[in-house]
C-alpha cells in the first residue's frame, strides 16, 4: 500500500479549518469511553450478521474491494456499500464535515495511525474495548497494535502496518563497489562515495517529510510526543531526537540527498534509472516499486533498516492505517463484524494476496508468507527481511493528539534546513513552538 502518510500531507488551509474541528470541544460528541465503551456481546454481534443490513464502509485501500465482495458472498443478508470519500486527508476532512453536520457518517472508516489519536480524542470513533477488541492484543504486531491505543482505549483493528527496511539498487552498489551500509554512519559513508563517483547518483532523497522524520526519531528512541488527556509533551531535547538531527544536518550540508520529493514523476525516474539508489520505507514498498520503477526489475534487492549503533536491531513503523467505528454510526455490531472480518480473518489472506503487508502475527510468521519469492527483486525472500523488521519495532512511540495538524507545518519549519542554511535543530524549536501555540488554543495544556 502506498504511504499515504508521506504521499498526502493536509494542506495548511484544509488542516487548519478541520482539525480545529477536532478539537478538544469536539470531545463530548459521543458517548464511549477508554474505560470501556459500549458493552456488545459477541452474540450480538453474530446476531447482527445474521439479521443483515446495509454498511457503509469508507475507505481508499484498493485490496478491501475483495474483502468486500467475499464479505457479502459469506453474509448473503448484508450489503456492504464501499465509498472512496478521498485518500487521507480529504477522507478526514469528509468525515469530520459528517460528524459536525450530524449526518452521512460512515459506519467503518479506513484512518491512518497518525491521525487515528486526533480522531480518538475528538470522541470521533468508537471505543472498542466493549465489542472484545482488548483479547486481540497477541494478534498483531507490537507497532501497529500500539497504535491504535489512546489513553488506555482501543479506537480501531490495525489494517496493515509499515516496519521499516532499506530497499537498494543493487546493480547500482555494485558499478560503485559499495557495500550495503547496516548503520547510519556507513549510509551517509555510502552517500559521499556515490557523490564522489557519480554526481547525478544519490544514496536517496529527501526534501524534507515528517513521516520520515518522525520514524527515524522513533528507530532513535525518541519520544518527542506525550499525550494524556488534556496533557500534551512535546520536546526534541532527548538523545534520539538529538542524534537523527546531527546525522541528517550532516546529510543536508554535504548535498547526499536528492532534491527530489517522493511519489513525483521526478522520483519514479529517479527509482527507475537508479539515480536514486536506496529508500528506506515502510513494508508497503514492494508494489510500488514494481508499478512505479518497471525498469529496476531485477535489481532491487531489500535489506535491514540501517542501525543508529553498530549491532542493534532496532526498527521503526512508517504508514499503515486502521478500520475504525464511527461514534455517530448506525449499525455498529455489524461494522465490529466487518472489521473482525477484514482484519483478523479471512480478509486478511485476502489482503496479503492482494499485496498489503499484514499487521497480524500468524500471517506474518507464516512459512507461506516468509518464503515466498519476489521476482522484481531477483527473487529474494524480502518477507524475511519485513517480517522480522516488525519484529523490532521500538517501543514506547506515540503521536500527538493533533499530529495532523503537526505534520501539515513540518515544511514551513523543519522543512526550511533543506532549503536555506537554517540549522534542523533551529527547525525542530520552531516546529515545537508552532505545535505549542495550536495544542494550547486548541484548549490542551502543553508543556
Amino acid at each position: 500500500m502506498k504511504n499515504t502518510n508521506r504521499r498526502n500531507r493536509w494542506l495548511g488551509a484544509v488542516a487548519v479549518a478541520a482539525v480545529g474541528a477536532l478539537s478538544l470541544s469536539a470531545c463530548g460528541s459521543g458517548d464511549d469511553s477508554a474505560s470501556g465503551g459500549e458493552q456488545v456481546s459477541a452474540d450480538a454481534v453474530d446476531a447482527a450478521l445474521e439479521e443483515g443490513g446495509t454498511l457503509t464502509v469508507w475507505a481508499w485501500e484498493p485490496t478491501l474491494e475483495k474483502v468486500v465482495s467475499d464479505f457479502e458472498a459469506e453474509y448473503p443478508n448484508v450489503d456492504v456499500e464501499l465509498v472512496n470519500a478521498g485518500t487521507g486527508n480529504d477522507q478526514y476532512t469528509a468525515l469530520q464535515n459528517a460528524v459536525s453536520a450530524g449526518k452521512g457518517v460512515p459506519d467503518v472508516a479506513q484512518v491512518e495511525y497518525y491521525a487515528l489519536p486526533q480522531f480518538s480524542l475528538a470522541g470521533s470513533v468508537s471505543e472498542l474495548s466493549g465489542f472484545g477488541a482488548a483479547d486481540l492484543e497477541d494478534t498483531f504486531t507490537p507497532g501497529p497494535w500500539s497504535s491504535v491505543q489512546q489513553n488506555d482505549g482501543i479506537y480501531g483493528l490495525p489494517m496493515d502496518s509499515g516496519p521499516m527496511a532499506m530497499f537498494y539498487n543493487q546493480e547500482v552498489f555494485e558499478e560503485y563497489g559499495i557495500e550495503v551500509p547496516t548503520t547510519w554512519e556507513e549510509f551517509m559513508q555510502a552517500g559521499r562515495d556515490l557523490q564522489a563517483a557519480d554526481p547525478d547518483v544519490y544514496i536517496t532523497n529527501d526534501t524534507g517529510d515528517a513521516g520520515f522524520a518522525t520514524s527515524l526519531m522513533w528507530q532513535a528512541g525518541a519520544q518527542p510526543f506525550a499525550s494524556e488527556g488534556e496533557d500534551v509533551t512535546i520536546e526534541f531535547s532527548d538523545e534520539g531526537a538529538q542524534t537523527y538531527a546531527d546525522t541528517w544536518q550532516t546529510m543536508i550540508d554535504e548535498e547526499l540527498l536528492a532534491p527530489i520529493s517522493s511519489w513525483s514523476d521526478e522520483w519514479f525516474s529517479g527509482l527507475n534509472d537508479g539515480t536514486v539508489a536506496t529508500l528506506v520505507t515502510g513494508a508497503w514498498m514492494p508494489a510500488n516499486l514494481e508499478s512505479g520503477a518497471p525498469d529496476g526489475k531485477g535489481d532491487w534487492r531489500v535489506a535491514p533498516m540501517p542501525q543508529w549503533e553498530a549491532g542493534a536491531e532496532t526498527t521503526a513503523e512508517n504508514g499503515g492505517s486502521s478500520l475504525t467505528i464511527p461514534t455517530d454510526a448506525q449499525e455498529k455490531e455489524l461494522a465490529y463484524a466487518f472489521l473482525e472480518y477484514a482484519n483478523v480473518e479471512d480478509g486478511v489472506q485476502t489482503r496479503v494476496d492482494g499485496g498489503a503487508f499484514p499487521a497480524t502475527v500468524a500471517e506474518i510468521e507464516s512459512d507461506e508468507f516468509v518464503g515466498k519469492e519476489f521476482p522484481y527483486f531477483g527473487d529474494q525472500k524480502v518477507n524475511e527481511v519485513l517480517s522480522a523488521s516488525a519484529g523490532q519495532v521500538a517501543e514506547g512511540w506515540s503521536y500527538l493528539p493533533f499530529q495532523v495538524y503537526a505534520n501539515s507545518i513540518f515544511n514551513d519549519t523543519v522543512g526550511q534546513a533543506y532549503v536555506s542554511d537554517e540549522p534542523l535543530a533551529d527547525g525542530l524549536a520552531a516546529w515545537q513552538e508552532q505545535m505549542t501555540e495550536y495544542g494550547e488554543q486548541q484548549g490542551f495544556s502543553v508543556s
